[in-house]
């Protein structure tokens, strides 16, 4: 990237974007745009950007993951103060979108709260966002804004494609029907079979999967989603089709949630590897620590360096999603 680039292109970091924004800034050469923040004594935060951005290019990277409320506030802070800052344009890059799941009304005088935090970015100042894997793939409608829906599916195939001999008779298991259309890409780029679980859900917090459609017997099954949250869904199916007699259990997701029971759900489960992103900070190690033995945390910095490189320079970005698994529904 030329010295020109470097001096236009400013690349800022939330504290939930900090290793991510950090990563990309290696990946295309470029310095990390400085900036503090603090928080006062009653909570309030404060951003202070510590370099002349005025006519520049800048993109801030943060989840709003948890503490969802305060990185969601803090996100629309730096977006604010980049604006009076005189920013030429601001791009919003968030790894993880917070309230994606609530993205429609499913009984009555409930919120669709996906818009409410698409109209307040907006209405910081950002210009255009970038996500990754939203639950939802209409919540880019949402937004009055250009939005780039990235996938991570990319970052997985190239992943299992590289160890595919080691996986051996392999299947594709969707662990429920809405994920079916993610799960047949995953077989056609593996060269591998598809099965289908009917899953009956009991309550709020406990599934229970019903039937099988597919063979999994002596074969190493896969299973890959989005988000793995409470670990309910995930976890019964590994014990379902380990009842079939599937030989092995791989689990996969984009964005590693992990709440409520999910570490001891995924540490007892018939799982012997948990692939998951890096869209999700985890600084100290210590969130993630008790299924560390299982897990391998793939990172996404690369393709959001690059996303961020074409938007840059008014490059298409379609190549970084053309061959994605598209979202649930």
């Amino acid at each position: 990237m030329s010295a020109a680039d470097r001096d236009y292109l400013k690349i800022f970091a939330g504290q939930a974007g900090g290793e991510l924004a950090d990563a990309m800034c290696e990946h295309l050469n470029i310095p990390k745009g400085q900036g503090q923040f603090d928080r006062f004594p009653d909570g309030e935060m404060i951003v202070k950007v510590n370099e002349d951005v005025r006519g520049r290019d800048c993109f801030v990277v943060q989840s709003t993951c948890h503490p969802v409320n305060s990185n969601l506030m803090e996100l629309l802070i730096w977006i604010e103060c980049l604006r009076r800052a005189s920013a030429n344009r601001i791009t919003a890059v968030i790894p993880y979108f917070g309230y994606a799941r609530q993205d429609r009304k499913d009984e009555g005088r409930t919120p669709i709260t996906a818009k409410l935090v698409a109209n307040l970015i907006t209405a910081a100042g950002a210009d255009r966002v970038v996500c990754m894997d939203l639950h939802a793939a209409q919540i880019q409608g949402f937004f009055d804004i250009p939005v780039d829906h990235l996938s991570a599916s990319r970052v997985f195939a190239d992943y299992f494609q590289a160890m595919r001999d080691e996986l051996g008779d392999l299947v594709i298991v969707s662990p429920d029907i809405g994920n079916v259309k993610v799960a047949n890409m995953y077989a056609t780029l593996l060269n591998a079979d598809l099965a289908i679980i009917d899953k009956r859900r009991e309550s709020g917090i406990n599934v229970a999967s019903k039937n099988l459609i597919g063979d999994v017997k002596g074969r190493t099954v896969l299973m890959v989603d989005d988000m793995i949250s409470t670990a309910g869904t995930i976890c019964e199916a590994a014990r379902f089709v380990q009842e079939q007699g599937a030989r092995d259990v791989i689990a996969a997701a984009s964005h590693a949630v992990l709440v409520g029971l999910a570490m001891e759900r995924l540490a007892s489960a018939p799982i012997s590897q948990i692939i998951v992103t890096d869209t999700i900070p985890d600084p100290d190690g210590t969130r993630l620590k008790p299924i560390r033995d299982k897990l391998r945390v793939l990172s996404v910095s690369k393709l959001l360096g690059e996303a961020v490189h074409r938007i840059h320079h008014n490059m298409s970005i379609s190549a970084l999603f053309r061959d994605g698994a598209g979202t649930k529904r």
